[in-house]
């Protein structure tokens, strides 16, 4: 791995059942995230993805392209637009620096929908065997 080299884009289908999901597995029980007619009268279209959710997308996309060795140490991200259902999320991410001595990389990660940028961010990410970066996308099976 070197700066500059991109990772394999993640596709993820944004789903009724995945923002659901994602609100009640991080004990978020606030209305937009589940309830179509609250989220409506507070402005939104429909429900919408939380940003614990993204982070597990995120964390699941760098654990898929470094390995299953690989360590998140550090992550900071920034929602943009919002994930809403039928759309789909295409993570991206691009390593920026290589610590040979501390076997780590920081990766700069993009997330994008049909409306634009949903999140952006830097991650600090330890790898404990030299991983390849796969030349491959995984095949995205649903969330």
């Amino acid at each position: 791995m070197k700066p500059g080299d991109e990772l394999p884009v993640l596709s993820v289908p944004v789903t009724r059942t995945l923002i659901i999901a994602g609100a009640l597995a991080t004990r978020d029980f606030k209305d937009v995230h589940h309830d179509p007619e609250a989220a409506r009268a507070k402005g939104a279209p429909d429900i919408f993805m939380n940003i614990l959710t993204t982070q597990g997308l995120v964390g699941r996309f760098l654990a898929e392209r470094l390995g299953p060795g690989a360590r998140l140490r550090k992550l900071s991200i920034r929602l943009g637009v919002p994930n809403y259902p039928g759309d789909t999320l295409h993570l991206t991410g691009s390593i920026t620096s290589v610590s040979e001595d501390e076997r780590a990389v920081e990766v700069a990660i993009t997330g994008i929908n049909g409306l634009g940028r949903h999140v952006t961010g830097t991650a600090c990410v330890k790898i404990p065997s030299g991983p390849s970066v796969p030349s491959e996308p995984s095949k995205e099976e649903g969330a």
